[in-house]
This record gives structure tokens, sequence and C-alpha cells, in this order.
């Protein structure tokens, strides 16, 4: 039903799954650039595929909606919530004898600007897996809103600007929205704001929020892309508390990489518990893992799946599949 090529592909159908490079046709899962290329076709929600032309210019895009299957290469597909960003989608691909749940990124706890994830059931199911140790817990989602909000507020006490670091899509979405409904407005970096365009295109509030005009604002918080060769720090902020927003920050990881002096530990995956949970849900036959600590296929045996790692050396037992 599938094999694997440099990337995940659904062999009768000859569709590349978030394949890294360019496809004549290609699913995007959601539009982080991990997970895309300029391929000839794209198949993605609408949102994705705004998102999709935001970073490639005009590209062809066959649009699946949530939940509406669509015939293709003699499969039936259907497109399901990840929760992961705006558009995000897992593929359910049916060849008539059996059913594959692909994932891509994903998080079963709720989000202000994602709509929620589900899970259909499936007999092969193709997981995302970044957080699969169990030392990869999240702390609950309104603890660490509870310490961004401390944080910002905080730095206006000190009259400082806060500074909060969060990647362009998705993460800046989720922590403006956070912030504007506590009250905070917010002024967004260039790249971030182009992107919160096409959420607000959407449907997705996102407050008090507003591009960056080149100097401060009095009682705003900056919500900016990490430092790095594509995204200089903003002129004439003045004194900032700078804050990074990653899901690392809970595991004592190197998130000063960032260059901030405070992380909250607030994020778009699945953490462990929800991965099981995720795996105990969908119900499948058998589990291929990816882009995660191999112990996790490991632990997934060890809770009476079988699973295996999604490399060439799963192919074997895909090819049965």
């Amino acid at each position: 039903m599938f094999h694997y090529d440099r990337g995940l592909k659904l062999t009768r159908a000859d569709l590349g799954l978030d394949v890294r490079r360019r496809q004549q046709r290609g699913f995007i899962s959601h539009a982080h650039a991990d997970h895309m290329a300029s391929h000839v076709l794209a198949l993605c929600t609408p949102a994705t595929g705004a998102l999709y032309r935001l970073r490639y210019g005009p590209r062809e895009v066959l649009p699946l909606e949530y939940r509406a299957t669509t015939s293709w290469g003699g499969m039936q597909l259907t497109v399901y919530p990840a929760g992961h960003c705006l558009g995000s989608a897992m593929l359910l691909a049916d060849d008539g004898q059996t059913r594959l749940l692909y994932t891509g990124d994903f998080k079963l706890q709720p989000s202000l600007t994602a709509e929620a994830a589900e899970l259909p059931q499936a007999d092969v199911l193709v997981m995302e897996s970044t957080y699969g140790d169990p030392r990869y817990r999240h702390p609950p989602r309104d603890e660490a809103i509870g310490q961004l909000l401390s944080l910002v507020r905080g730095a206006f006490e000190h009259g400082t600007t806060p500074v909060v670091l969060a990647y362009a899509l998705g993460k800046a979405q989720e922590v403006t929205a956070i912030l504007t409904q506590a009250g905070i407005p917010v002024l967004q970096h260039p790249r971030a704001f182009a992107i919160s365009r096409i959420y607000q295109e959407y449907g997705v509030d996102l407050g008090n929020v507003a591009e960056y005009p080149g100097h401060i604002r009095p009682g705003h918080a900056v919500v900016m892309p990490p430092w790095g060769p594509k995204t200089a720090a903003m002129p004439r902020l003045g004194r900032v508390t700078t804050i990074a927003v990653t899901g690392w920050a809970a595991y004592g990881m190197p998130w000063n990489r960032n260059q901030a002096q405070h992380a909250v530990p607030l994020s778009d995956h699945a953490d462990y518990e929800e991965l099981l949970a995720a795996a105990r849900q969908v119900r499948p036959r058998v589990i291929y893992a990816t882009h995660g600590p191999l112990s996790f296929v490991e632990r997934l045996r060890a809770e009476g799946f079988e699973a295996y790692p999604l490399d060439t050396t799963s192919q074997r037992a895909a090819n049965n599949c």
C-alpha cells in the first residue's frame, strides 16, 4: 500500500506524503517548511493551500476539505483536523482493503487557533512521535499560559517590552490569541503578520493584533519568530524581556539558542501520553513511528502494538500492508 523512498509514498496513488523534495503529486499535511516542497500538484486543505502559496507563490492545489472523501488514484482519501496549526490535517487513505492513517504533526490538547484533532480508526497508523519518550509529559496548558501571562505582565511592570519568540506559523498566532484574550494587545513581526492575515481570512479571531510599525507602542507585547538568519531583531524596541515559547522548555533543552531570557513550555505537538492515547484511539494492527526516538517503537510494543520505525529497514513489513 505504501513504500519509503526518502519519504513516505502511497504506492497505488503515486502520492508523496510530506515529502520534502518536488513531487508530481504531493500531500501536504500542514504548511511548515519541513513538510513542504514545490510540488507540481499539492493535495492539502484550503487553509494549508493558502499558506503554501504564501511561501511558494502561485501553485496548483487540489483542496481537500475536512471529513470529505476524495477519490484519487484508486483510493479514497479523507482528511481530518490534526490540531497542530491552521489547516493541519491527518490523511486517511483507503484502498478498499486497508485503511492507513498518516497523522503528520498533531496534538490532542485544545487550541485557540487550530481545529481540534480527530482520529479515525485505521488498520495502519503512521504517526509523528517527536515526544515519544516517557519523560516528555507536557505541563498542563493552563499552567503554561499562566506562566506566559505572568512574564509578559512582569515585563510591563519593570518598564520593558515583552518580546515573545514563537515560530511564525502556528505558535505566533496561538500566543497572540492567548495574549489578546487576556487584554494584552500584540504587535507582530511582518513574517508572522502575513501568516496571521490568512488565519483571519479563515475565520480565526486573533484579537487586537497589528503589524509592528517600526516602533513600540506602550502596553503592547511583541511577537516575532526566533532570531536567526531570516529574522533580524526589529528596530526601536528599547529595553526588552525576551520569552521563548517551546515545548522543549519543560525538559531542560537549550532554549537559550533563541536568545531568550525566559522560556514557556507550550507545545503544538502531542506529548508522550497523547501519543499513546492516539494509538489506543486509532486501534491499528500495525504502527510506524517517525520523527521521534527509536525507543518509542519499543514502548509501543510494550503496550501490545505491532510497531516499527518508519525507514528503509521497515519496508519488508510495509510491503505487506
